[in-house]
C-alpha cells in the first residue's frame, strides 16, 4: 500500500474527493484553524470483481482544526471496500465528523475500522462518528469495528453503528401512493446517500456521483 503524506497549513481549507481509490494510505496533518473535508467514494457499475482497499489518517495538530470524512460504497455481484480512519485531536478546540454509509447487495462485502482518539492536551473538543449500512441481500456482508479513546475529561464525544435492511414501513407507505416496490426502493437508497453526495462542493461532480448511483440501482 502506497503512503502519501499531507499538510493543510494553519486557516487553510482543502477537500480531497478519492473516488474508487485503492492501495492507498493517507496521512494528512492539519494546522490551526484549518478545515479538511474528505469524500472517499466505491461504486462501479461495470467492475463486478472489484475491490478497494484505503486508509486515511488525520491529525488535528492545531487549536480549532475542523475535520469532516464521509464515505460511501454501493457494492454488488462480488465486489468489496474496505475502509479505514484514524482521527486523532492532539490539541482542544477542533471539531470532527465521520460520516460513513454502505448499500450492500449480492455476495458484496465492505468493512469501516474507525478510531477515534482525544489526546490529554484536546479539551474542548467536539468529536463524532456515524457508520449506516443496509443489506439488501442475504449473501451481503458488513463489518464494523469503531473504536473511541479518550484521555481528556472536557469533551464532546459519540460514535454509533447500525446495519440492517430497507425501512419496510416507508416502503408500504409509497406503494399505498401507487410507486412500484422497485421505484420506492431506488428513492430510498438515493436518499440514503444523499447525507454524503450533497457535501461534495462541485456541482458537476455532484451530478455525475448522483447519475452513477441511479445508474447502479
Amino acid at each position: 500500500m502506497s503512503v502519501v503524506h499531507y499538510t493543510i497549513a494553519a486557516g487553510e481549507t482543502r477537500e480531497l474527493v478519492l473516488i474508487n481509490e485503492t492501495n492507498t494510505d493517507w496521512h494528512v496533518v492539519q494546522e490551526a484553524g484549518s478545515v479538511l473535508r474528505v469524500h472517499m467514494l466505491y461504486l462501479s457499475q461495470d467492475e463486478a470483481d472489484a475491490q478497494w482497499q484505503s486508509s486515511l489518517t488525520v491529525e488535528q495538530n492545531g487549536e480549532g482544526c475542523r475535520s469532516e470524512i464521509y464515505a460511501m460504497g454501493l457494492l454488488h455481484d462480488s465486489q468489496q471496500a474496505h475502509v479505514r480512519t484514524r482521527v486523532i485531536h492532539n490539541i482542544g478546540g477542533g471539531y470532527s465528523s465521520q460520516i460513513i454509509k454502505f448499500v450492500l447487495d449480492d455476495q458484496s462485502k465492505g468493512s469501516f475500522r474507525g478510531e477515534l482518539k482525544i489526546q490529554p492536551d484536546a479539551q474542548k473538543t467536539e468529536a463524532y462518528q456515524t457508520n449506516r449500512n443496509i443489506l439488501l441481500s442475504r449473501q451481503a456482508d458488513m463489518l464494523t469495528e469503531p473504536q473511541l479513546e479518550i484521555y481528556a475529561d472536557d469533551v464532546k464525544a459519540s460514535h454509533g453503528a447500525t446495519t440492517g435492511q430497507l425501512d419496510d414501513a416507508a416502503l408500504f407507505y409509497m406503494q399505498q401512493r401507487c410507486i412500484s416496490r422497485e421505484v420506492a426502493a431506488k428513492l430510498l437508497l438515493q436518499a440514503f446517500f444523499e447525507e454524503v453526495v450533497s457535501t461534495l462542493s462541485d456541482e458537476n461532480l455532484r451530478e455525475e456521483i448522483t447519475q452513477k448511483i441511479q445508474d447502479i440501482l
